[in-house]
C-alpha cells in the first residue's frame, strides 16, 4: 500500500499552531504570496510593471501611440530545502503511555524546531536582503532616551520614500519593547491616560503612531544562524533589535513537498517513519527596500 501524504489532513492543524507561535505571522502570509507564479519545484516568479506617465498634449498633431507599459517577470529560486525525519518504535509508544505518539512528536517538532526556525530564517534572510539592497542598518545603542527618535526617523525616511502608512510592523526584542515603556515620552503619555482614568494606568504598548508592535524573543532575531541541525546563532551573529516593516516589501512563498506517515514492516525495522520536507524561503522585493528599517547592534570596536 502507498504511503499517506499527510500533506492536506496536515495544512489545517500546522497553520494553527503558526497562529499561534509564529512571531513573523503577518510576513510569511504577505499578500505578494499571491501574485507569484510557480515555474518549477523551487523557482517563483515575481511580477514587475512598469508604465511612463503623462506628456503634454500637441493638438496640432495626432499623437504617436507607442506602447509604454512594460511587464517583467523577477526570477527567484528557493534555497532553504529542510527535512526531518523520524523512526518511532512501537513498544516506546506503549511503554511510555502513548506519550511518545507520532502527533506529540510532531507538536513538540513545530513547537521547539520548526517555527522558532521560520522565525530565525525570517530575520537573518530578511537582513541578508536588506544589504544587498544597497541598504545600511541602523546601529545606534538604543535606551529609553532614544528609542523614540530612531523610531521617529524610520517613520520619517519611510514616509518620504512613499512607503504606505497602514499596514507598517515594529518587530521588537523583549528589551526594546522594555525601553519603549520606560521612555520619557511614553511616560509622559502614561501619566496624562492615569489622571483621565482614575489613576489607573495601562503600561502595555501593543502599538505606535498606529504601527502595531511584535515582541519577538531575541534568540529568533539574529542576523545569522547555523542551520546543520535546527537553526543556532553562529558565532558571528549580532543582535537584531528592531525591525519596522511594511508587509508590502517582502515575498514570502512557502512551499510544503510531501509529508507522509509509513506503518511499521520490514523496511522499517518495525517502526514507524515520519517524514517531511518543506522548501521556503524569504524575498525582500528590490523597488519596495524603503519598506524595511533595521536596528543592529554595532560591530565590536577591538580594542
Amino acid at each position: 500500500m502507498a504511503p499517506v501524504n499527510y500533506a492536506e489532513l496536515y495544512a489545517q492543524a500546522l497553520q494553527q499552531r503558526f497562529a499561534q507561535g509564529l512571531s513573523f505571522f503577518e510576513l510569511y502570509n504577505t499578500r505578494n504570496n499571491n501574485t507569484i507564479r510557480w515555474t518549477s519545484a523551487k523557482t517563483i516568479q515575481i511580477p514587475r510593471i512598469t508604465v511612463g506617465g503623462f506628456k503634454d498634449v500637441d493638438r496640432d498633431a495626432m499623437t504617436q501611440f507607442t506602447r509604454r507599459a512594460d511587464n517583467q517577470w523577477e526570477t527567484k529560486t528557493l534555497q532553504h530545502d529542510r527535512e526531518f525525519s523520524t523512526l518511532v518504535d512501537p513498544q516506546d509508544v506503549d511503554e511510555t503511555n502513548m506519550a511518545l505518539t507520532i502527533a506529540n512528536i510532531t507538536k513538540v517538532f513545530n513547537d521547539e524546531q520548526k517555527i522558532p526556525e521560520m522565525d530565525k530564517y525570517m530575520a537573518s534572510k530578511l537582513y541578508a536582503e536588506y544589504l544587498a539592497a544597497g541598504k545600511t542598518v541602523d546601529t545606534t545603542a538604543l535606551d529609553a532616551t532614544n528609542v523614540l527618535s530612531v523610531f521617529d526617523q524610520f517613520m520619517a525616511e519611510m514616509d518620504d520614500a512613499e512607503v504606505p502608512q497602514e499596514g507598517r510592523i515594529l518587530y521588537v526584542t523583549p528589551a526594546v519593547h522594555k525601553l519603549l515603556k520606560q521612555a520619557q515620552e511614553m511616560q509622559r503619555l502614561h501619566i496624562i491616560s492615569g489622571s483621565a482614568s482614575n489613576g489607573t494606568v495601562n503600561r502595555n504598548v501593543y502599538s505606535l503612531d498606529d504601527v502595531m508592535i511584535k515582541r519577538v524573543p531575541s534568540s529568533r532575531m539574529k542576523t545569522l544562524y547555523d542551520f546543520t541541525d535546527g537553526a543556532v546563532p553562529d558565532a558571528a551573529a549580532k543582535q537584531i533589535n528592531m525591525i519596522l516593516v511594511h508587509p508590502d516589501a517582502v515575498i514570502a512563498p512557502q512551499k510544503y513537498e510531501f509529508v507522509s506517515l509509513d506503518e511499521p514492516s520490514a523496511r522499517t525495522g518495525g517502526k514507524y517513519l515520519y517524514y517531511e520536507r518543506k522548501y521556503w524561503d524569504v524575498f525582500l522585493i528590490a523597488a519596495k527596500a524603503d519598506g524595511v528599517k533595521m536596528n543592529v547592534e554595532a560591530d565590536e570596536v577591538e580594542g
